[in-house]
């Protein structure tokens, strides 16, 4: 056979096998390779005590039609409650280059900023965005930087006001923050003045480490402290179950920001619902894998503001919550 007759018969053997395969399923002559994009995410608690968070946001891509796995691969890491874990964690991440960065605390996400300004980074819980240079504003980000906020303008004096209706006569009120915790500075400085205004003491006592926190509470009972306000802090909710030990063994009542903190034992909380954010900013990562730029997408702020009581935390501590306070609970439990 001639070489242009050879060369014109396997092309034609080629044609033919590149037909077939197209009407017959399963069988392949030549793959385009498709890169699923990939969601890299920094979670501030444990597995044990946050793991579920990344299950609902799990649960949100679902919903928007995107299954882990065949629509997006997923990197996670777990930041322990220990704020000094998470710049290099989020180093760790970034490192894989992601589509989308997804970060479960403020912290991640100016850890993240530092080292990157061009992969979106998602947040459920920012604190003072545009105060800490993430953002221009919240209607339009900029950069590339965007998600929902943790809390909204004055949400820290409403739980120290929260505290003076459940306990009138209250005078000493405890603060416990993070030392590590870039955003604690922040809590403490609304709270400062709005305690001043009610004529309150402001006990503040901060904390490192796990280590450090029944020491805390033995501190808060020996000077006087009368009801517990906690800030937003990933240890605080990883360490949530503890927490709630330590402040009954003291006999201090508890007001925190997050519902967890009361499923688990402490007996107040006002604030946001995290299983509602995190799934919420599934919309936002939907939207950025859409196409859409991180700075173009408006900030969201809460969208409800939950009150929640424990009753069985408030019998062990033999406090009688007042009912124009139990009247306004969105949930108590029993």
């Amino acid at each position: 056979m001639r070489r242009r007759d050879f060369i014109t018969a396997i092309a034609r053997s080629v044609i033919a096998l590149s037909a077939d395969a197209t009407v017959r399923p399963g069988y392949v002559l030549a793959e385009t390779s498709f890169k699923r994009p990939l969601i890299a995410c920094l979670v501030g608690g444990s597995k044990a005590s946050s793991g579920r968070f990344v299950g609902i946001f799990a649960q949100g891509m679902r919903d928007l039609g995107y299954l882990e796995g065949r629509d997006y691969g997923f990197e996670v890491r777990y930041a322990e409650g220990d704020v000094s874990r998470i710049p290099p964690l989020v180093e760790e991440l970034i490192r894989l280059n992601p589509d989308v960065f997804v970060s479960g605390t403020t912290g991640g996400v100016i850890a993240a900023k530092k080292l990157t300004d061009t992969i979106p980074i998602v947040s459920e819980a920012l604190t003072d965005p545009v105060g800490f240079g993430l953002a221009a504003s919240y209607a339009r980000p900029g950069g590339n930087v965007t998600g929902v906020l943790v809390t909204v303008e004055d949400l820290p004096t409403k739980l120290l006001t929260l505290a003076r209706e459940l306990l009138p006569k209250a005078r000493k009120i405890g603060l416990l923050l993070n030392s590590t915790n870039p955003t604690q500075p922040l809590f403490r400085s609304s709270l400062e003045p709005a305690a001043a205004a009610l004529g309150e003491e402001l006990i503040v006592i901060e904390v490192g480490s796990r280590d450090d926190l029944y020491p805390a509470f033995q501190r808060f009972a020996r000077d006087g402290a009368e009801v517990l306000v906690l800030s937003y802090d990933p240890m605080f909710l990883s360490e949530r179950k503890r927490i709630a030990l330590f402040a009954i063994a003291e006999r201090l009542p508890t007001i925190f920001g997050f519902r967890d903190n009361v499923e688990d034992g402490g007996l107040m909380s006002y604030g946001t619902d995290l299983s509602e954010t995190w799934r919420r900013i599934a919309t936002f990562v939907d939207k950025i894998l859409k196409g859409t730029k991180p700075g173009d997408l408006p900030m969201e702020f809460p969208t409800r503001l939950q009150l929640l009581i424990n009753l069985a935390t408030a019998q062990a501590l033999g406090l009688v919550i007042p009912p124009t306070v139990l009247a306004r609970a969105d949930e108590v439990i029993e």
